[in-house]
């Protein structure tokens, strides 16, 4: 009877957790709606949607606006909020901590540092049109890899990772201070606002570019949900219940690092998805990986999506950059969690 009751109890949890990602879909959905609507060229939402349906090759004006220039700042935004939102979730479920992020550990810091030195020294892996974003790219996958060596030399713990997160986050905020210092206005100029984080950049490649990085990082780290959820307990119990612990923490910290990689290049820094995101999915739905992975990439692209709409409305004609519109959201948040006397969320 006592065994009945815990399976029910079970499945009613399950079947909560997965109406919960049904109805963060449909939000989803109606918000891409909404984002498309909004431009100097009005058109209703059913419109957008009959327009989508329609495909690309219609011809009308309203096609060429949908699907030239909104469709790929709304993929790009959803791209980006569920990439961050999954490193964020991933980054604190390996290392146990609520305030791990790809932003906390230093990796967006290396980023900035790479657009940094492509835009002030003209320096980078490539030519043409995509040195800052392959700089940037490169840099992250950098600072990982340094975090992870760093750690490796006094064992790999959620503690040794943070503290050379935060080691790498200070040493390339200062090497990109430097390069600001001795770069002439216009450029710093172009460095700041590529450090504010705008989708106003995206398009029909550069979404295609993030979403392949998407679709192959992302069922690598849903393989490994169950493993994540082991660590939750502790190194030992994780490794008592089969479980490598240092091979889930770099394929793990890995795949964090390849998401993030492969949109804030091309976006710029955007903070606080990968912290916030996480948190709201999980007093949603619990904190059972298998469920708060996908949960968290939802949440994430309905916050940034849903930013980014208010930034191109709030101030219209002027559009604010999504970055400055995650920081106005996330902040409220986090003083509510601060000011919460329950933390049975986390």
């Amino acid at each position: 009877m006592e065994q009945s009751r815990i399976l029910e109890g079970y499945i009613k949890r399950i079947h909560g957790r997965i109406i919960t990602l049904i109805l963060l879909t449909a939000v989803l959905l109606t918000l891409i709606g909404v984002a498309a609507t909004l431009g100097s060229y009005p058109i209703s939402v059913i419109e957008v949607y009959a327009t989508i349906f329609a495909g690309p090759g219609t011809g009308t004006e309203a096609a060429t606006i949908v699907w030239d220039y909104r469709l790929p700042r709304i993929l790009m935004g959803i791209l980006t909020g569920a990439a961050l939102g999954v490193a964020g979730a991933v980054m604190q479920g390996i290392l146990r901590n609520p305030l791990a992020s790809p932003f906390t550990l230093g990796i967006a810091s290396a980023a900035s540092f790479g657009a940094s030195l492509a835009i002030i020294l003209g320096a980078g892996v490539v030519a043409g049109g995509y040195l800052i974003a392959a700089n940037a790219f490169l840099f992250t996958l950098i600072a990982a890899a340094l975090v992870y060596g760093l750690a490796q030399v006094r064992g790999i713990t959620p503690e040794t990772m943070i503290m050379a997160g935060i080691a790498i986050m200070y040493l390339f905020s200062s090497l990109t201070s430097f390069l600001q210092y001795i770069g002439t206005s216009e450029d710093v100029h172009a460095v700041v606002f590529w450090m504010f984080g705008s989708l106003g950049r995206s398009t029909w490649e550069t979404v295609t570019i993030a979403a392949v990085i998407f679709l192959f990082t992302f069922p690598l780290i849903i393989f490994f949900a169950r493993s994540i959820n082991a660590l939750a307990a502790g190194d030992e119990t994780a490794t008592s219940l089969g479980v490598a612990v240092e091979h889930v923490r770099l394929i793990g910290m890995g795949g964090a690092s390849l998401l993030t990689a492969g949109v804030i290049c091309f976006t710029g820094t955007i903070g606080f998805i990968g912290l916030v995101a996480p948190h709201i999915t999980r007093m949603m739905i619990g904190g059972d990986n298998r469920f708060l992975i996908p949960g968290t990439a939802l949440m994430g692209a309905v916050i940034l999506l849903g930013a980014d709409s208010i930034g191109r409305t709030i101030m219209a004609p002027m559009i604010l950059p999504v970055g400055i519109m995650t920081a106005f959201l996330g902040v409220p948040f986090f003083l509510y969690l601060f000011l919460r006397r329950r933390r049975d969320y986390w």
